[in-house]
């Protein structure tokens, strides 16, 4: 219910919800028999259902803030995206820890959806290959040309 200082680009300030909050910070309230966002319920007041298949962003980041001017209806893939979890970060990375950067040229797609660097993918096989000549070689393995 109270209002809060202007929250990063908003021009307008929060309106946090005072009571419960749950475990991961979003304001609850039972309503009808139902436990209820109280985003939710103010986007509603104002708005009509949320569309399906779309669910709120709060753009200000703050989950217990029910401003209708700080809630976007989006996909839930661009929600994840928007948010802090390991999913965006991993997201807006440009390049590999070792610097090289991720274009559509020097990256592949693992079966389950995580980016690989070819280039150090290039530089672990040719590391491998070197390590296992060497050994074969320590131990009398004839060369196979």
């Amino acid at each position: 219910m109270g209002g809060v200082g202007t929250v990063g680009a908003m021009d307008t300030p929060c309106d946090l919800w005072t009571g419960y909050t749950n475990a991961d910070g979003y304001g609850v309230q039972h309503v009808g028999g139902q436990v209820r966002y109280t985003h939710t319920l103010a986007w509603e007041a104002v708005n009509g259902p949320v569309p399906d298949g779309l669910q709120l962003d709060h753009l200000c980041r703050v989950r217990a803030c029910r401003a209708v001017a700080h809630l976007e209806p989006v996909t839930s893939q661009v929600n994840t995206l928007r948010g802090e979890g390991v999913a965006a970060l991993n997201a807006r990375k440009v390049a590999c820890p070792q610097g090289h950067p991720y274009t559509p040229e020097n990256t592949r797609m693992t079966p389950r959806g995580q980016r690989m660097c070819r280039t150090c993918r290039r530089a672990q096989n040719s590391a491998r290959k070197s390590r296992l000549r060497a050994e074969w070689l320590a131990a009398g393995v004839p060369r196979r040309y």
